[in-house]
């Protein structure tokens, strides 16, 4: 090879030299320079392959059972031997070792039509948080028709948090897909293998609860999940890396954006945008039920009279309305508790405390009075400002519980800034059936009953005391007693 480039470069730059002059000048052959200079590339050793005089009268037979009928060395080696082979086995194999084709794994991509099948997979990165590098995992869950990708992330990769990750894509979504394909990880999959197969029993739970059919890539197979592992690369290079956050909520507030980005970019695939396939898909999605799965409940907390339960070293605030009563508590992406009500109802949302020790607080928790106690009129008209067309419940509560009337009303008052007015109305009647009209009733009945708890309480109007500008009003004592019977 170095021969070939020397005699073209000699010939280069002297174009005038023969052949006879460089080979002369290199102490080589005529021919030899000749045939570098017919040649356009360099020059490649080829050992001619030589076969055994035993192998070569089956040759054509050999490679016809290995290429075209597909069969075993060792059968091919018992029928040769039938037919009069007489070599050793050892040249029988290195001969079909040269001839054999090595082997491409191939796979025939395929599509889904809408509603039918999402993917469903995570991979841990380190960022920054707060100039300090924190490991994080970003969850994806994929549409297969529209390419519509939803991201989540959490500070803990178990069961509870991958549950809740699948849990919040469906619900972002606005629906469930008939199927859900996700690898085999443990929190899936107790026994991975073909012959002994056996699904996870809580993610079977999960998706009996939402009606998912669940699928899996088998294990070999990672382009069958392909969807939704390619994102996960653009993720890296677009997003993650170079970038810095000031801590966990500004990461998923700026993964949210990207993800917005992502599906209203024009898929490479289907040539068009996520978002406006999704359009298509999102009226083939099966309802969600009406509660989230509870199976992953971890612990069981009491609250203490003062509104707090303990956790991690720690205690944390409840709404008054469940002191002394049990809870149970979530950690939500490793980053927030969550505690809810026997019933299901998310009532508290904290921040973890990184130190033990810590009293986390929300002081709304505690503001059981936060319209004026001891006046009749006013509890009145707040109630009547938010229920008009129930004076009559009013009458019921004055009449069924009169020495403590507005200790009542007051409570009935407060239940309506965390439930919603359609529960409340529907707590109304159920104490027209029962003829009970207390707050102890209404709170029970709402507990078990009500569709949702806000954990950030709404505000009640106020009513204001309007000021006359004639301060030389009098008025006779008989006025105010007047006002007081009614």
């Amino acid at each position: 090879m170095e021969d070939w480039v020397t005699i073209r470069n000699i010939k280069k730059r002297r174009p005038d030299m023969g052949s006879r002059q460089i080979a002369e000048t290199l102490g080589i052959s005529r021919n030899t320079v000749k045939k570098a200079l017919r040649s356009d590339t360099s020059p490649k050793y080829e050992r001619k392959q030589k076969i055994n005089p035993e192998i070569l009268p089956f040759k054509d037979y050999i490679l016809a059972c290995i290429t075209v009928k597909k069969f075993k060395k060792s059968r091919i080696l018992n029928e040769i031997i039938s037919k009069g082979y007489k070599g050793s086995e050892s040249v029988f194999y290195r001969y079909c070792d040269k001839i054999k084709e090595p082997e491409t794994r191939t796979f025939l991509p395929y599509e889904t039509a809408p509603g039918v099948q999402a993917q469903f997979d995570w991979s841990p990165y380190v960022i920054t948080l707060k100039s300090k590098l924190t490991k994080i995992y970003v969850y994806s869950y994929i549409f297969g028709y529209s390419r519509y990708i939803l991201f989540g992330a959490s500070l803990t990769q178990n069961m509870s948090s991958v549950f809740e990750a699948i849990e919040n894509s469906m619900i972002e979504s606005g629906g469930v897909c008939e199927k859900l394909q996700t690898d085999n990880a443990k929190c899936f999959v107790n026994n991975a293998s073909v012959h002994n197969f056996q699904w996870n029993e809580r993610y079977l739970a999960l998706c009996g609860h939402y009606g998912l059919k669940p699928i899996r890539s088998l294990p070999g197979h990672p382009w069958s999940k392909g969807k939704v592992e390619r994102p996960f690369n653009y993720l890296e290079e677009h997003f993650i890396k170079g970038n810095e956050f000031e801590d966990f909520e500004d990461f998923i507030l700026k993964l949210k954006d990207f993800q917005v980005h992502v599906n209203e970019r024009v898929h490479s695939t289907t040539k068009q945008r996520p978002v406006d396939l999704f359009e298509k898909e999102r009226d083939t999605l099966a309802e969600l039920p009406l509660n989230r799965y509870v199976n992953i409940k971890e612990e069981v907390r009491k609250a203490t009279a003062d509104c707090l339960i303990s956790y991690a070293g720690s205690r944390y605030s409840v709404p008054y309305f469940f002191a002394t009563k049990e809870v149970w508590i979530k950690v939500s992406q490793g980053y927030y508790l969550e505690i809810y009500s026997a019933q299901n109802k998310l009532i508290a949302r904290h921040k973890m405390s990184t130190e033990k020790g810590d009293v986390v607080m929300n002081t709304e928790h505690y503001k059981n009075h936060s319209i004026e106690r001891g006046n009749w009129l006013r509890l009145k008209e707040t109630f009547l400002s938010m229920f008009h067309e129930y004076e009559w419940f009013i009458e019921k509560v004055k009449t069924q519980k009169r020495i403590n009337t507005n200790y009542h009303l007051t409570q009935i008052i407060e239940l309506a800034r965390y439930y919603k007015k359609q529960d409340i109305k529907s707590a109304f009647n159920i104490c027209c059936q029962y003829n009970c009209y207390t707050a102890q009733f209404i709170k029970g009945y709402l507990e078990s009953n009500a569709s949702s708890f806000d954990i950030e309480p709404k505000q009640i109007l106020k009513l204001k005391l309007v000021k006359n500008d004639d301060t030389n009003i009098k008025r006779s004592l008989n006025y105010y007693r007047q006002k007081e019977i009614e």
